[in-house]
């Protein structure tokens, strides 16, 4: 199955350089449809607004943490079955184990590149 480069996917950053780096990302790997909410209460607006194909987190954001919309994705009804990539710059085993156990479908430690990238969301999204 190919990548659905039509889905619509939302980026969830507080450093805008961050988001326009990802939506760059995105755009070399086909995908037009990009959203992006500044932290995590702005993305759980905006998932509650439409339906979107897959969510790209950041983990350390205020006043609500990526690793908190993600929990708050899993315990919804609606949006439980969204798919989720964590992002961070850290790379501790205790963060992708709590990441893991709150229902993230995968993690990608920065910097990371478009193949990068790409992999992950083809391991989430089923190419």
């Amino acid at each position: 199955m190919a990548l659905d480069l039509s889905m619509p996917i939302l980026v969830v950053d507080d450093y805008q350089t961050m988001v326009r780096i990802i939506r760059n990302l995105l755009k070399q790997l086909g995908f037009e449809d990009v959203d992006e909410a500044s932290d995590g209460t702005a993305a759980l607006a905006r998932l509650k607004g439409r339906k979107y194909g897959l969510v790209i987190s950041d983990w350390n954001m205020e006043p609500m943490t990526g690793y908190e919309l993600l929990r708050h994705v899993r315990a919804d009804e609606g949006l439980r079955t969204t798919p989720f990539i964590m992002v961070t710059a850290e790379s501790k085993t205790e963060n992708v184990i709590a990441a893991k156990k709150a229902g993230v479908n995968n993690y990608i430690v920065k910097p990371f590149n478009a193949a990068t990238l790409k992999s992950k969301i083809e391991a989430v999204c089923g190419a």
